[in-house]
């Protein structure tokens, strides 16, 4: 037998290859874009920027003339409470961050993290953190395994999976068993 399936199973496997392709690009972005920006995760979450800023007070502010005198300036971001803290600083507690204000120099420093919208729904679907997002996970999941066999099956002869291609698919398997045999240690 020259081909794997008929020409008219093949057709219609192309077709819904295609159709379902066009139906799961959206998801495939998603997946794909919040992918890239999880794998460097270690420069920071991807889906908060953090801003960093100070600004100076008169030196020698007790807790509570501190918390007034920041709630005076609408600029700062909202104070929930100043504590104190070793070396007689006040850690601030902000709303989205935190700071330090420095008595002797009267100097409060802070960092505030904010969301990133688009990027935040991205990877909380990504992580799966969206309720009732696991069905639409398991039906892409599915997508990806039937894309998988259906493009071993689209392609006929000798550019298909009986002729070149079965090398391809092979060193495509490759790929990740060398990746983790040469990672164990």
């Amino acid at each position: 037998m020259k081909y794997l399936i008929s020409p008219a199973w093949r057709n219609r496997i192309r077709i819904l290859h295609r159709d379902l392709g066009f139906v799961m690009v959206g998801v495939c972005l998603i997946y794909g874009i919040s992918g890239i920006l999880m794998n460097h995760i270690e420069s920071g979450d991807p889906a908060y920027r953090t801003e960093k800023g100070n600004t100076a007070f008169p030196p020698n502010l007790s807790g509570e003339t501190l918390t007034s005198a920041w709630q005076a300036r609408e600029e700062l971001p909202e104070l929930k409470k100043a504590l104190d803290a070793a070396g007689g600083r006040y850690t601030l507690m902000l709303q989205g961050g935190s700071g330090v204000y420095d008595p002797q120099t009267g100097v409060a420093a802070f960092e505030i993290s904010k969301r990133r919208p688009l990027i935040y729904w991205m990877t909380q679907l990504h992580y799966n953190h969206v309720k009732g997002w696991s069905v639409m996970g398991d039906v892409f999941a599915g997508a990806l395994l039937f894309f998988a066999v259906s493009g071993l099956l689209i392609v006929p002869g000798k550019a298909g999976i009986t002729g070149r291609g079965k090398w391809y698919l092979l060193l495509g398997l490759l790929i990740p068993i060398l990746y983790i045999l040469l990672s164990v240690k």
